[in-house]
């Protein structure tokens, strides 16, 4: 009888194999949710927005995306990570997914219960600043920073975002005191910076590429290594204070089962979108676009976990 078992349970399993082949033979063939855990406006949602419109034309179904804000982006994460794996409701997000969990808790394990598909774009930070303030450069900001202990206020898109990693290394680099001031994501951050409710607030270049061309704000300097092809007149941070370099990063993810040939598949049409007219348009706008495998984003959001975590820990970034 046992062995009678075992030979069914065998059978079940090998009937499976060619169910998720088929799975995946035929996927996409009805509409593809794209979960963005954060409000509409911001970086995150323009490149979202971007590949999305790809991915439909590439695939012949439209791929939708759904702004699910709130909890710091930990709502609509969960939301995937208790979604059908069957490649219909995916995760659009920023580097701040894997690190909002090292500073809250979260109902969600970020490498157990999700399945990483392709690392879209890095994006180099600017920072940016009120206009009315006097000074157009880092060293200025660190000289009033000195001269004004506590005076300015740096705003956050949310806690353990690429934003606040990059303010805390600033801060440290430069010896320099100021107030955090959390905001639900980057487009109300924007609103409270030219407003003149916060002092600055670092977040990728795309955000602040209208309010800078509008002269509604000022970009002390990016946060990449080079200086970045849309803003040459821009220095880097780096070359004030030597060794700063910092990026935000955007990523696709599904729940943790989601079937590996429908992964890869929807891995190579990332990559196709990445070739095509989405890298001349992410590149203006100064995006790193580094196109791989499932296997070089698994091993690149490890790596970044390892340094970010050290970032959190030593400057005790917690929640509020």
């Amino acid at each position: 009888m046992l062995r009678t078992f075992a030979a069914r349970a065998l059978v079940a399993a090998f009937a499976l194999i060619p169910a998720a082949a088929a799975l995946a033979d035929t996927w996409p063939s009805k509409q593809v949710r794209m979960l963005i855990p954060f409000p509409p406006g911001g970086t995150l949602d323009t490149v979202g927005r971007l590949l999305a419109q790809k991915l439909t034309e590439q695939t012949g179904q439209q791929f939708v995306v759904e702004n699910r804000a709130g909890g710091n982006g930990i709502i609509g994460a969960d939301a995937v990570a208790k979604a059908p794996a069957d490649g219909y409701t995916l995760l659009f997000n920023a580097s701040t997914f894997t690190t909002t969990p090292m500073t809250m808790k979260a109902p969600f394990d970020v490498v157990k219960d999700f399945q990483p598909v392709a690392l879209v774009a890095q994006a180099p930070l600017a920072v940016a600043v009120n206009k009315d303030l006097p000074f157009s450069d880092v060293k200025g900001m660190l000289t009033y920073a000195k001269a004004h202990p506590g005076k300015l206020s740096f705003a956050i898109g949310s806690t353990g975002s690429a934003g606040q990693l990059a303010t805390e290394l600033l801060r440290r680099a430069g010896d320099m005191e100021y107030l955090v001031v959390p905001y639900k994501g980057s487009a109300p951050a924007y609103q409270g910076l030219v407003g003149g409710m916060i002092s600055g607030f670092i977040d990728p270049i795309l955000g602040s590429m209208s309010y800078y061309k509008g002269g509604m704000l000022k970009i002390l300097a990016v946060t990449s290594k080079a200086r970045v092809p849309t803003l040459p007149d821009v220095p880097t941070v780096g070359e004030t204070i030597p060794g700063y370099e910092f990026y935000s990063w955007y990523g696709l993810w599904g729940p943790a089962k989601l079937p590996m040939d429908i992964a890869k598949k929807l891995n190579v049409e990332v990559n196709k979108a990445l070739a095509g007219d989405m890298r001349e348009r992410l590149e203006q706008q100064g995006l790193v676009l580094q196109p791989g495998s499932i296997d070089d984003f698994v091993a690149f959001q490890r790596d970044d976990m390892a340094r970010s975590l050290k970032i959190v820990t030593e400057g005790n970034i917690r929640a509020e």
